[in-house]
């Protein structure tokens, strides 16, 4: 009887081709996503922290400035 020879090599086929494009795809698009939403967030935080900044700066100063006395007018009553 014969007998024909088996091929047991593992094979890559088609369809896991396509599932290995398919993550690589997703993976791609996962990074662009994560990439533009880590640069949006420095974006605001740095607008934010610029902003804190320009609002302190009067604060800071006066905080190393020597206190001048005023004095206060008294209202008259006429």
């Amino acid at each position: 009887m014969g007998c024909r020879g088996r091929d047991f090599r593992p094979r890559l086929a088609l369809w896991t081709l396509v599932v290995l494009g398919n993550v690589v795809l997703l993976l791609a698009s996962v990074g662009v996503a994560v990439l533009a939403t880590l640069v949006s967030v420095g974006t605001l935080a740095g607008a934010a922290y610029a902003g804190w900044n320009l609002t302190r700066r009067g604060n800071v100063a006066r905080r190393g400035a020597v206190p001048v006395p005023v004095t206060l007018a008294t209202r008259r009553w006429a």
